[in-house]
């Protein structure tokens, strides 16, 4: 294994301890939470980031959670990268420097919360919550009420949230899934002197706007480009059903302060290039993981298992994120060409990194629910097998029994799991090099599979909680390209 790369301690403690307090563009921003999953912040912060970039704000977009299909919305509704803040995944200190880098130049940002507001990782604290996240930044909150089939009760329900947590701030409330303005009314006359936020509005049920959703969520962007008409649509239900003007008049003016440097992870050492699979089979990438590969040296060059006979020149290294690659079982399937390409260079010794799909696709086979199998990479000795059922969901902390591609035996990184498949057929997973606990600790079954210089993974990690393996992950690539390309021609940096 590559040595450890010095400065990663000095680099981490940066992040952790970067102050931010340098004068920077004041800007507005604002939280939208739900009281619960389902009451519809999603559609509401796609029509808001709508409505505000056609008056001409430039809008930050932000999503609390591990979610990478709401991110790729923003993006198109926006035209910014999204980024993901999460409490449990990743320090204080890094949500805070992230929402300040990203936020820059912008005019407001928008953040969209996870869950319920206050739900977290139990119900013992605020930890891992949207509310959590919302005092973090300063942010004031807009909660949305899902009130189909309610009345009163709504009043008795908003109150509840409002006096929750005295150290949280409302913008207002927003109702949502109305049948009728009559409806809006009724709840305008019961939080009239129970409810000290103002009420923004309320928003009529209309299906028109809403996007198709399927086994992992909503549909992904490279699978749904909302249309000019339903992106107006969005925008046109915000301006006409809530009151835009007194929301973005009313939101304070914040700092969102100095981002820590993410500082220079290579070290000098000379640059690599990694291909990257990005396609609609595999979209699933933190913006921040792909941001920290090329901090440590990397050359990102992206290619589409899917349409690509060929994978690029020159690479050092491959990394294969999560996606829904069941979906295109087949296709990547006939793609024989690169399917023995890579299984060629994961022989080679190539570091090759795969996550959940990804790691499907590394797989020697995957089955789908009726019983067809589809030959894949066969880079790692599994097959995978897609269920009518959840498999697996939550966070997950990943310590390393032995030395990786991602670093040094006991390192620690923090990721989620959520799929649908399982492993069916191969060595027995004690033979895995990740021990995993959920976010309560609670240990779950190791995995984490390695062949040669081949590592896959269910767990989608974010490199945020650890940028040291985003360093040695491109170490690897760099020892690995330097070595082909030695006049012996041969590759002698193994893990094992």
């Amino acid at each position: 294994m590559v040595a450890p790369i010095s400065g990663f301690l000095r680099i981490r403690q940066g992040w952790e301890h970067a102050a931010i307090s340098k004068k920077e563009a004041r800007i507005k921003g604002i939280v939208i939470a739900g009281t619960h999953s389902g009451a519809g912040k999603t559609t509401v912060t796609l029509g808001l980031m709508a409505a505000l970039a056609d008056r001409g704000y430039t809008v930050a977009p932000f999503k609390v959670g591990p979610d990478f299909i709401d991110p790729g919305h923003h993006g198109r509704i926006t035209g910014r990268v999204s980024r993901n803040l999460d409490g449990w995944m990743l320090s204080e200190a890094y949500n805070r420097s992230a929402f300040a880098r990203h936020a820059a130049g912008a005019d407001i940002a928008v953040v969209e919360g996870v869950m319920g507001l206050f739900d977290g990782y139990d119900g013992r604290s605020e930890a891992g919550s949207t509310a959590q996240m919302a005092k973090w930044l300063g942010l004031p909150v807009v909660l949305v009420v899902g009130a189909r089939s309610m009345a009163r009760s709504a009043a008795a329900l908003v109150q509840g949230f409002e006096r929750f947590d005295d150290q949280l701030t409302f913008a207002g409330v927003l109702f949502n899934h109305l049948g009728s303005p009559r409806h809006l009314s009724y709840l305008q006359e019961a939080m009239a002197g129970h409810v000290r936020m103002p009420i923004l509005g309320g928003l009529m049920r209309d299906t028109a706007i809403a996007i198709p959703e399927r086994h992992l969520g909503l549909v992904t962007r490279e699978d749904h480009d909302p249309s000019t008409a339903v992106r107006r649509d969005l925008a046109a239900m915000i301006e006409s059903q809530l009151d835009l003007d007194a929301l973005v008049r009313n939101l304070p003016e914040i700092n969102p302060g100095a981002a820590a440097p993410m500082g220079d992870l290579a070290a000098g050492a000379p640059g690599v290039r990694i291909g990257v699979a990005r396609d609609a089979a595999f979209c699933f990438y933190y913006p921040d993981n792909l941001e920290l590969l090329e901090a440590a040296g990397a050359e990102l060059v992206f290619f589409s298992p899917l349409a690509d006979g060929h994978l690029p020149e020159d690479l050092g290294g491959l990394y294969f994120g999560g996606g829904y690659p069941e979906l295109h079982a087949r296709r990547l399937a006939d793609n024989r060409t690169l399917r023995q390409a890579i299984r060629v260079l994961s022989r080679q010794n190539m570091p090759i990194y795969g996550e959940c799909g990804g790691f499907m696709y590394l797989c020697r086979e995957m089955g789908d629910t009726e019983g067809r199998d589809f030959p894949m990479t066969d880079c790692l000795p599994y097959a995978t097998r897609m269920l009518d059922r959840l498999k697996a969901l939550g966070y997950r902390e990943v310590t390393q029994h032995r030395a990786t591609i991602l670093g040094p035996a006991g390192q620690t990184m923090r990721g989620h799991e959520f799929h649908y498949s399982t492993l069916c057929d191969g060595p027995a997973p004690t033979d895995g090099v990740y021990h995993i606990a959920d976010r309560a600790g609670t240990p779950k079954t190791d995995e984490g599979f390695v062949a040669h210089q081949t590592l896959g993974s269910y767990v989608h990690l974010h490199l945020g909680s650890c940028p040291q393996a985003a360093a040695h992950f491109v170490a690897a690539c760099r020892q690995w390209a330097a070595d082909r390309s030695s006049p012996s021609g041969e590759t002698h940096h193994r893990n094992d």
